[in-house]
């Protein structure tokens, strides 16, 4: 493995998954590998999960962590070329990647769309030039269009609690207050429709994903019709991929008790952070039905089966 962005960097996402969950039984097996290397954690935006869980993986690998909130903690990182720097950028990318290259075995790196300008969102632009001049592996640790390590963390869930050999997984739209990425929903689909799971994406119309990410996934636009027999629901809030950025807050979609009744008694996911009662309610959030909290605990061995990976790959 060269870089981690997306499942395309991945072999076979099942093979993976299957060492992740190996991980899990014994964390702490292969803690010599990382020894004398470090990797670096560069945060552009806020984080809980992928900064805590990923520091904690490294730390079962042996492995020192830097972390940087680069918009905080650095100069002001310019990211076009050719511009003339007499504006409030000190530092160009082809530099800070290059230097933070030399001081790291491994770089991640998080940052957020702006939901304004779809084409530069969808650029990639920040994970590409990291790619370009660090001179190291890259993780992802959430790009503007997806959340590979939340994904990876979410077929370890599924692997886990699954009942049956190929359960039906429902990725369900929810409302919300603000405009949100599309990142962990696109990463989501793209993920399972790498599987063999009976896989549907349930959302409004005008709130339908890329469909470079949903290809294969079965698409439906009732959730009560969605959700009849789903042994998992995924419930995640985005923004609209055509009318960009806009939001929707159409309250029929909360993800309720009530709303699971047709299920197979469904097990239910969120990436978190969550808001309550706006997206799903108490009654689910606090019932046997939940499952939120061991999805999340499972980010660390999703990040940590993805170190591992690359220590491996590169000595």
């Amino acid at each position: 493995m060269q870089h981690f962005t997306s499942v395309q960097d991945v072999a076979d996402p099942m093979v993976l998954v299957k060492k992740a969950l190996a991980i899990k039984k014994d964390p702490f097996a292969n803690k010599a590998l990382g020894l004398n290397k470090t990797l670096g954690l560069l945060f552009f935006n806020s984080s809980l999960r992928t900064r805590m869980s990923s520091q904690k993986a490294a730390s079962n690998l042996g492995m020192d962590v830097i972390v940087m909130n680069v918009t905080q903690d650095s100069w002001q990182i310019e990211m076009e070329d050719g511009v003339v720097m007499n504006g409030g950028t000190a530092e160009h990318i082809r530099e800070a990647a290059a230097v933070m290259g030399q001081y790291c075995d491994i770089l991640g790196v998080r940052s957020f769309p702006s939901l304004s300008d779809r084409d530069a969102d969808y650029s990639e632009k920040i994970m590409n030039a990291f790619k370009a001049h660090a001179g190291c592996p890259i993780v992802s640790l959430e790009s503007a269009t997806l959340h590979p390590l939340q994904s990876l963390a979410d077929l370890i869930t599924i692997a886990e609690f699954k009942k049956v050999e190929k359960p039906k997984v429902v990725l369900t739209w929810a409302p919300h207050i603000k405009s949100l990425p599309q990142a962990v929903p696109n990463s989501f689909a793209q993920w399972l429709t790498q599987t063999d799971y009976d896989f549907t994406i349930a959302q409004p119309e005008g709130f339908e994903l890329s469909e470079q990410f949903t290809k294969g996934a079965k698409i439906e636009h009732n959730q009560e019709a969605a959700l009849k027999g789903a042994d998992f629901v995924y419930v995640k809030n985005w923004s609209s991929f055509h009318d960009y950025g806009k939001v929707g807050t159409n309250g029929d979609w909360l993800v309720n008790q009530a709303k699971l009744a047709n299920t197979n008694e469904a097990k239910v996911m969120h990436c978190l952070p969550v808001r309550r009662n706006v997206v799903i309610a108490d009654d689910v959030l606090d019932s046997e039905h939940s499952i939120v909290i061991p999805q999340a605990g499972n980010r660390v061995y999703s990040a940590q089966a993805v170190f591992q990976e690359i220590l491996e790959a590169h000595g």
